[in-house]
C-alpha cells in the first residue's frame, strides 16, 4: 500500500495547508513547503498568495530555512514569479553560507525555465559561483552550467585550473558533472598533438661492434635510417593537470564515478594513464548483480580497444555456476577478446573452460550454443597461431556425433566459417564431415555439410567426392528436409556445371543456308513443300538422331530435376526451374559459372558487442544498444571531435585571476602542519618575508636564523624604548587636543554673548 496519496485527493485542502506555511516550527515548515511543490501548478493564484512568506525566509537566521526557501521558490512553476526568483538567486549567491550558494546554483536552471529572458543576469550569477571557493558549490554550479549553457565554454576558461583543483574534494554527483564537463572541454579546447621518437631497438645490445664500416659517421647514418619511429602523444599541461587529480577518484565509493575516470582516461589520456584504470574497473565485478551487469558492458567496450591490459584479470572473467545469463555471455565475449594476446598457457585454459559448457548437455542450451560460437570467435582472430586453430577444430568436429540436434549444428556452422577462411587448408575437412553425413539428423546440419561439399570439394579435381555425395543423396531424396532438399538440387547444378566445364561439348558444324526455290518448284504431289535436296523417299525426310546414353553426371542431374517437380515446396519447384533454364544450353555455361561457382565472401563474426562500439563509455546506450533507437536514448550526446591545432582558444584565457596562495604553491594543497609552521614563522621573523632574499618558498616560510641571548636582550631594550616614546607622543596628542576643544568652548561662549547683545 503507497502511503502517498495522489494530488487529486490531496488538492482541496490547498488552501487550509498554506496557511500554515508561517508557522515557527521548522519541520512543519517543511511539510508545507514539499506539499507546495506537488500542488503549486494546479493551484497558481493560491501558491502566489505564499511568496511574500516564503521571500521572508530568505533573510531568516537559519541557513537551511534560507536554502529551503529558495528551493521552494524556484520549484513554483508560475512564471510570473521569475523576477522574484532571479532576484532570491542574487541573494543566495551571495549569501554566507555555502549551503544557501548551493541552492541558488541548483535553482538557477529552474530559473532559466520559467523566463528564458533572464539568462543574462543568470549567467552573471553562475560565473560567480563557479568561482567560489568552496567545492560543495562548485559542484552544483557545474550541473547547472550543463544544463543551462553547455556551449558557453567561455565562463569555464578562467576557473579551469580551480575546478580540476577541487575535483578531489566535490560530492559524487558535482564530480561526475565536473568530468563530464571537462571532457567536453577538453575535447574543444586542447588539440591533439602527436611527435615522432626512435622505437627502442631490442637487438641493439647483440650487436657486435664490427659490424662497423670504415667510417664511423657511414654505421652512424645507416643506424639511424634503419632504425623505426613512433608517433606519441604529447599532453597540454592543463590536460596533464586534470588527468592528474583524477587518479584519486579510481579509489571512490561511487561505481559510476570510476566508470567516468576510466571515461576521462580512456577519450582523452593515453595508454599509460588508462591502465591504471583497469584495476578498479575488474573490481566492480565484486559488486551486486546489478552493478556488476553494467560495469561488464563498460569493461567490454574498454576491451574492444585495448585488450591487452585485461588478460592478468583473466581469472575474473571465468563463468560460475551461479551466473545469469546476461552475466555470462559477457564473460564469454571478455574471454575471446583477450584470448589472442594470452600466452599459450592461458589460452589452452580459455578453450578447455568453452570446450567443457560445450560438452554439458545438462547446462542451459543457450550457453552450450554461446560456448560453441566463443570457440570459433577464438579460432578466426587473426592474432591465433595456426597451432591453436587446429585445436579449436578438433573440438568443433568432436560435436558432430553429439545427440544434441542443436549443438551439432551450430558446431557445423562455426566449422563453415572456418573453412571458408582458409579453404586450401581444409580440404580433409571436407571429406570428414560428409562420412559423418548418415550420423547427422538435423535438417540444418545437413544442409551445412552439403553447401560445404558442394562448395568446396571441387578444389581438387583428383579426389572430387562430391558427385558420390550426390549419388547418394538422391537415392534418399524423397525423405529429407526441406532445407536439406535446397542444398542437394544446389550441389546437382554445381556438379553439373563442374561436368560442363572440363568437358565442354563439340560445337555443331555450320550448315548452308538452303538456296530459295522458284515459285511453286517445291510442292510435291500432295500439294506439300519439298526438300529438294532429299530424295522421293519420305523417309529420308526425318533426320536421324544418335542414340547414345547420357552421361552418368548428367543423367544424374536429370534425375533430381526430375524428382523437384513432383516435389510438395513451390519453393523447391522454382528453385529448380532457376538451374534447368540456365543449363538448358550446355554450350554456353558462363552464366551458370558465374552464379554457381563464384566465390563467395568470406563470414566475419565479430563481437557482439561492436554494434555498441560506437557509444560513449559510461553511457545508458551503452548498456540498451540498439534497442534505444538509432544514435542512443534521447537525449544522449557524442563528445565532440578534436578541435584543431591552431584554432584551439588562447591559453591565457586559463591563467587564475586571484594571487596563488602560499598554501596551494605548486598546484598542491597543503596540509595543516605546513599551515602552522608557515603562520609561525612569519609572525616570528616579519621582516624575513618582507626580504626578497628570504621570502616564502611557496609551501612554508623559510626557516629564519637561531638568535642568541644578547640579540634577544637587544631587541627587547629597543621594543621598551620605542613604547616608551610611543606613549610620550601620546600624551602630547591628548594635551593638544585639551587645548582645541577650550578654545572652541571660549568662541562659542563669546558668539553666544554677541547675540545676546545685539537682541
Amino acid at each position: 500500500m503507497s502511503y502517498r496519496q495522489p494530488p487529486s485527493q490531496t488538492l482541496p485542502f490547498f488552501s487550509h495547508v498554506i496557511k500554515n506555511i508561517a508557522s515557527p516550527s521548522l519541520a512543519v515548515k517543511k511539510l508545507v513547503y514539499i506539499y507546495l511543490l506537488q500542488h503549486a501548478e494546479h493551484e497558481p493564484d493560491t501558491a502566489l498568495l505564499s511568496i511574500n512568506t516564503i521571500q521572508k525566509s530568505l533573510t531568516d537566521q537559519n541557513p537551511q530555512l534560507r536554502a529551503l526557501a529558495l528551493r521552494v521558490m524556484s520549484g513554483i512553476r508560475v512564471p510570473v514569479i521569475s523576477q522574484i526568483v532571479s532576484l532570491g538567486i542574487k541573494r543566495g549567491a551571495g549569501d554566507m553560507s555555502p549551503y544557501v550558494r548551493r541552492a541558488a546554483a541548483l535553482a538557477i536552471p529552474k530559473c532559466y525555465a520559467l523566463d528564458p529572458n533572464t539568462e543574462p543576469q543568470l549567467l552573471d550569477y553562475l560565473s560567480t559561483l563557479l568561482g567560489d571557493k568552496q567545492y560543495f558549490v562548485t559542484g552544483a554550479a557545474v550541473a547547472a552550467f550543463l544544463e543551462m549553457c553547455p556551449d558557453r565554454l567561455d565562463l569555464i576558461h578562467p576557473h579551469y585550473r580551480s575546478l580540476a583543483r577541487k575535483l578531489i574534494d566535490m560530492d559524487e554527483w558535482g564530480q561526475l558533472s565536473t568530468l563530464r564537463l571537462m571532457g567536453i572541454y577538453a575535447r574543444k579546447c586542447f588539440p591533439r598533438r602527436t611527435k615522432s621518437v626512435r622505437k627502442l631497438n631490442t637487438n641493439a645490445n647483440t650487436k657486435s661492434k664490427s659490424t662497423k664500416g670504415f667510417y664511423d659517421s657511414e654505421s652512424d647514418s645507416d643506424e639511424t635510417d634503419d632504425q623505426e619511429t613512433e608517433d606519441i602523444v604529447v599532453l597540454d599541461g592543463d590536460l596533464e593537470l586534470l588527468l592528474k587529480t583524477c587518479q584519486p577518484l579510481l579509489q571512490s565509493r561511487n561505481s559510476a564515478v570510476m566508470i567516468a575516470v576510466a571515461r576521462t582516461y580512456l577519450y582523452l589520456g593515453t595508454p599509460d594513464y588508462l591502465q591504471l584504470a583497469i584495476g578498479p574497473l575488474v573490481s566492480l565485478l565484486r559488486s551486486v548483480p546489478d552493478t556488476q551487469h553494467i560495469a561488464l558492458y563498460n569493461i567490454v567496450q574498454v576491451c574492444l580497444s585495448h585488450p591487452q591490459p585485461f588478460v592478468k584479470y583473466y581469472t575474473h572473467f571465468l563463468v560460475r555456476s551461479t551466473d545469469a545469463p546476461h552475466i555470462w555471455r559477457l564473460k564469454l565475449e571478455l574471454l575471446t577478446l583477450i584470448f589472442p594476446y594470452s600466452p599459450s598457457r592461458l589460452q589452452s585454459l580459455i578453450l578447455a573452460e568453452l570446450s567443457h559448457f560445450s560438452h554439458s548437455g545438462s547446462l542451459d542450451p543457450a550457453l552450450v550454443r554461446e560456448s560453441v560460437r566463443a570457440i570459433g570467435r577464438c579460432s578466426q582472430s587473426s592474432a591465433t597461431s595456426p597451432k591453436t586453430s587446429a585445436r579449436c577444430l578438433r573440438l568443433l568436429l568432436a560435436h558432430i556425433g553429439s545427440a544434441d540436434s542443436h549443438l551439432v549444428a551450430e558446431s557445423l556452422e562455426v566449422i563453415r566459417h572456418l573453412i571458408q577462411r582458409d579453404p586450401d587448408n581444409h580440404r580433409t575437412t571436407v571429406v570428414r564431415l560428409a562420412k559423418h553425413l548418415d550420423a547427422a539428423t538435423s535438417p540444418q546440419a545437413r544442409a551445412s555439410i552439403i553447401w560445404l561439399v558442394g562448395e568446396f570439394a571441387g578444389l581438387d579435381p583428383e579426389n572430387n567426392i562430391a558427385t558420390d555425395v550426390l549419388r547418394i543423396l538422391a537415392k534418399g531424396f524423397a525423405d529429407e528436409a526441406e532445407a536439406a532438399k535446397l542444398q542437394i538440387v544446389l550441389l546437382a547444378a554445381k556438379v553439373y556445371v563442374h561436368h560442363l566445364n572440363a568437358n565442354p561439348p563439340p560445337e555443331p558444324p555450320k550448315q548452308e543456308e538452303p538456296q530459295p526455290s522458284p515459285l511453286f518448284e517445291g510442292l510435291d504431289d500432295e500439294g506439300g513443300f519439298r526438300d529438294p535436296h532429299l530424295g522421293s523417299d519420305p523417309a529420308r525426310q526425318v533426320p536421324q538422331l544418335d542414340q547414345q546414353k547420357p552421361h552418368p553426371v548428367e543423367a544424374l542431374y536429370q534425375y533430381v530435376l526430375l524428382l523437384t517437380r513432383y516435389d510438395t515446396s513451390y519453393d523447391l519447384r522454382d528453385r529448380a526451374r532457376v538451374y534447368r533454364a540456365l543449363l538448358s544450353t550446355p554450350s554456353s555455361t558462363q552464366l551458370a559459372s558465374l552464379l554457381l561457382l563464384a566465390p563467395k565472401p568470406v563470414p566475419q563474426t565479430p563481437s557482439p558487442s561492436e554494434a555498441r562500439k560506437a557509444y560513449v563509455l559510461g553511457s545508458a546506450s551503452l548498456v540498451i544498444g540498439d534497442e534505444g533507437g538509432v544514435g542512443g536514448l534521447k537525449g544522449y550526446e557524442d563528445l565532440p571531435p578534436w578541435v584543431k591545432e591552431g584554432r584551439e582558444p588562447d591559453p591565457a584565457l586559463r591563467d587564475e585571476t586571484g594571487t596563488t596562495s602560499v598554501y596551494e604553491a605548486g598546484g598542491r594543497s597543503i596540509t595543516a602542519g605546513e599551515r602552522l609552521d608557515a603562520a609561525a614563522s612569519s609572525n616570528r621573523a616579519p621582516e624575513i618575508a618582507a626580504s626578497p632574499t628570504k621570502s616564502l618558498n611557496g609551501i612554508g616560510a623559510s626557516k629564519a636564523k637561531e638568535k642568541t641571548l644578547d640579540d634577544w636582550l637587544a631587541e627587547e631594550s629597543e621594543e621598551s624604548e620605542e613604547e616608551s616614546e610611543d606613549e610620550e607622543d601620546e600624551e602630547d596628542e591628548e594635551e593638544s587636543e585639551c587645548e582645541t576643544e577650550e578654545e572652541e568652548t571660549d568662541s562659542e561662549d563669546e558668539g553666544e554673548s554677541d547675540r545676546l547683545v545685539k537682541g
